[in-house]
């Protein structure tokens, strides 16, 4: 119930902010956004026992986002991970240091970054984007519960299966079909199943990337700050990878 009750409040909230809200609020709560998952992201790396990013992981990431050249941010990011790794008392996690500061930057913000370039080519494509992973998990919910038998990742995920990753792919498919069908006219339907089955595949393995850096951590969620769902990075783990992925295939063809 708790699940369902976050998902009504958030999902009319967000959709208004893409397809309507002003550019400074959609970056606003983007960021803001961000920032919460960056944290969870540095409270996994923690629990693996490497140091936390903390607000230099955090400035960075900001800058990032909203720097106009973000190839300049990503290898001056790189650099201060190694440079702030080497703190670290245990010269063996130098390395995990600097590279799970990396990791979260470009993970986390680096997507973000997308999302702000998608919604600039077009709101409905980042609503595109976002909606093959919410009707993917849906679809993979219930078909998984009624046919699933066979384990997709067990080390990773022992819930999930092939029958409801599968379901998932034909979820995001129909749903993104109909969406584009009425809001995105222009796209080819080729083009619109290539786009979803792609990008509701990339947010599978964004949920199974998170699952994995949890497990890893031995956590069962990122944190507790929604009710019914864990914490930001469990809401956006798919979009993460998603949302990038639709991104890349709009660049490579364009509508």
């Amino acid at each position: 119930m708790k699940r369902v009750a976050t998902a009504l409040v958030l999902i009319p909230v967000l959709t208004w902010l893409i397809l309507a809200g002003p550019q400074w609020a959609f970056v606003a709560v983007v960021a803001a956004v961000g920032l919460a998952v960056f944290y969870e992201f540095d409270q996994i790396v923690a629990a693996h026992g490497f140091a936390r990013a903390g607000i230099p992981g955090m400035a960075a990431g900001l800058a990032l986002l909203l720097a106009p050249d973000p190839e300049i941010v990503v290898v001056l990011g790189g650099l201060l991970g190694l440079v702030l790794a080497m703190r670290i008392r245990e010269v063996s996690n130098v390395l995990p240091g600097a590279a799970s500061f990396v990791l979260g930057i470009v993970y986390i913000f680096g997507a973000w970054r997308c999302a702000l370039a998608l919604r600039g080519i077009g709101p409905h494509w980042l609503m595109f984007a976002l909606l093959l992973s919410w009707a993917g998990d849906t679809a993979a919910l219930y078909i998984g519960r009624a046919f699933g038998r066979h384990k997709l990742a067990p080390n990773v995920s022992p819930g999930k299966t092939w029958e409801g990753a599968i379901g998932s792919v034909a979820g995001g498919i129909v749903a993104g079909a109909i969406y584009a069908h009425y809001l995105l006219s222009a796209a080819p339907l080729g083009i619109v199943v290539l786009f979803a089955a792609t990008g509701n595949i990339a947010g599978q393995l964004g949920d199974l990337a998170e699952s994995a850096l949890k497990r890893g951590a031995g956590v069962k969620d990122s944190g507790s700050s929604l009710p019914g769902h864990g914490g930001w990075l469990d809401r956006v783990d798919s979009s993460l990878f998603a949302i990038p992925v639709v991104y890349g295939l709009l660049k490579l063809f364009p509508q």
